[in-house]
């Protein structure tokens, strides 16, 4: 049954004889009477040629719209922007990456604002297309779904799985004369056989696991991967799952609510995840009205073990999560051990803990370990601060054993100089490797280290350097990186005091990232720094430096 016409928002666009202009317009590109007195429903589709994280989408929209159809809507559906992070890693177009995440969650709410959309499915691939779409949702305050594309199969070659992680590392490798130019090759026309997010916990699944334990996207959605026939089956069932959260008039702020962004932080901590689902969350608490600080993670990450055994600190990949049970077997695990909240409202209706109690593990699976056998005790993330970090900065300990590295500093002002000094062999075993002029408004943009650190591994120096940037991580990163320092360099920030030498100190039971000097030396020194010039003097880049706020707030603009 149509709602009537009182109770949809879309009403004051397209009923009356004031909204004949309206409807003509709208007439014009196939939508009859019919369609226009239902729910008009926004299909906000991030789909890209560039890359295959979102390549799929367009197939995906076609089965959404259809579900939509089916339970009594009218679909309408428009396109935003992407950036492939795994593209432009390393690049100057790396520094659009972070921007982006503002500018899709803009301009989701820009359509559907005007448009008056009664509600919204956002279809997400890509690392920022995620967070973007749950910001756009928590904005607009819709009824909304959240449908993840899903995560690319692994490559083989040379007789095991391979992801992009391994090619980024790979190129560290072949630098330092360890593969050859034809298995660099082989491996990079392996690596990636169709479309897809890349493959590991990376930041993709990481965002995509966040968005089942916000509830903002229906439980076991995300593990599908993007190639697997049953991934139309679940896009259907987005498409008509939008119009029952519609009826309920569960607006999206109803279920992105505080309870529910701490399940989130805890996934991530039991999964290894990405250090940047820190910055989304934070910006997501931002939209949503709720408040949330750093130190919720390191709360929260302590008491959650690590269970999932995914790259790329662990072995497995996404499509190996979602052969053993899938995300919804992680919320079980977490409901069994009593760190989740269980009664937080999702998409479909039903709480977390009725989605999570529904999991169903693959007889021998190795993926996810059992309660009383972590991989470690204590979850994947981890906060620092101290005085080269006041505001904090994000560890990421999944993967590792190493708790403390003392070293001597080697500076870079740029991500370019840094990777330059890795290939030609100038960095050495304890060495701490300072990247700055990288952060929200000195980069401008935040770019993920991952040439350098994936260089840094591949040169056989993962476990004995260290690195500190004001920039952030891939989630494809590993080792010993402290990424978000906070305040970054152009703000005054310690890290703008640190010279080559200075013997810099991680102490992750601490919780403290240090620099063995005064407080006085550090801040005559930073009042000395020559601060750079902005790169950017106009457009989007230069309008994001000028309204961007700091790493440890979530590098918001709004």
């Amino acid at each position: 049954m149509p709602m009537p016409p009182a109770s949809r928002k879309s009403a004051a666009l397209v009923e009356g004889p004031s909204r004949a202009p309206a409807r003509a317009m709208l007439k014009a590109v196939g939508f009859d009477d019919a369609a226009l007195h239902k729910p008009l429903i926004g299909v906000a589709n991030t789909w890209i040629e560039v890359g295959p994280c979102n390549y799929h989408l367009r197939e995906l929209a076609e089965r959404v719209k259809a579900g939509i159809r089916e339970a009594g809507g009218t679909p309408m559906e428009f396109n935003t922007v992407s950036i492939s992070d795994g593209i432009a890693m390393g690049s100057e177009g790396m520094r659009a990456s972070l921007v982006s995440r503002e500018v899709i969650a803009d301009s989701i709410e820009l359509v559907s604002r005007g448009n008056s959309f009664d509600a919204v499915v956002v279809l997400v691939g890509c690392d920022k297309t995620i967070p973007g779409g749950v910001m756009a949702l928590a904005r607009l305050d819709v009824p909304g779904v959240i449908l993840y594309g899903g995560s690319i199969e692994p490559g083989t070659w040379e007789g095991h799985d391979v992801t992009i992680q391994d090619v980024f590392e790979a190129v560290g490798a072949h630098a330092a004369g360890k593969l050859t130019d034809t298995q660099l090759l082989t491996l990079e026309n392996q690596a990636c056989p169709g479309a897809g997010a890349c493959g590991g916990q990376f930041t993709a699944n990481t965002m995509a696991t966040v968005c089942e334990f916000l509830g903002i996207s229906p439980m076991g959605s995300a593990s599908v991967p993007a190639t697997d026939a049953g991934k139309d089956v679940v896009a259907e069932r987005a498409g008509r799952l939008v119009m029952g959260v519609l009826n309920r008039a569960d607006n999206a702020r109803k279920i992105l609510t505080k309870d529910a962004i701490e399940n989130a932080i805890a996934a991530v901590a039991a999964t290894g995840g990405s250090t940047n689902a820190v910055l989304h969350l934070l910006a997501i608490a931002r939209e949503a009205g709720v408040e949330l600080s750093l130190d919720d993670f390191d709360r929260i990450s302590e008491r959650t073990p690590l269970l999932a055994d995914l790259k790329p600190g662990g072995k497995f990949v996404a499509t190996d999560l979602y052969r053993a049970g899938g995300i919804t077997l992680v919320a079980k695990r977490l409901l069994d051990a009593g760190l989740l909240h269980g009664d937080t409202l999702t998409v479909t209706g039903r709480t977390l803990g009725d989605e999570a109690a529904e999991a169903k593990e693959t007889a021998g699976q190795e993926v996810v370990r059992p309660l009383d056998q972590p991989i470690k005790p204590t979850g994947g993330l981890v906060i620092l601060k101290g005085n080269l970090a006041p505001e904090g900065c994000v560890v990421k300990v999944a993967g590792y054993t190493r708790l403390h590295h003392r070293g001597p500093a080697k500076v870079f002002d740029s991500e370019e100089a840094a990777f330059e000094a890795v290939e030609q062999g100038r960095i050495a075993a304890d060495d701490v490797v300072v990247i700055r002029n990288e952060g929200p408004k000195g980069g401008p943009g935040m770019r993920e280290m991952l040439a350098v650190t994936a260089a840094i591994v591949g040169a056989g120096l993962g476990d004995s350097v260290a690195l500190l940037t004001d920039g952030r991580f891939s989630g494809a990163t590993r080792g010993l990186m402290a990424g978000h320092v906070a305040p970054e360099a152009v703000d005054g920030g310690p890290i703008a005091a640190i010279r080559d030498g200075d013997m810099v100190v991680f102490d992750i039971d601490q919780r403290t990232l240090s620099v063995e000097l005064s407080d006085d030396e550090i801040a005559a020194r930073v009042a000395a720094w020559p601060r750079p010039e902005p790169r950017f003097a106009t457009g989007v880049m230069a309008k994001y430096a000028r309204l961007v706020t700091s790493a440890a707030t979530g590098a918001v603009t709004g």
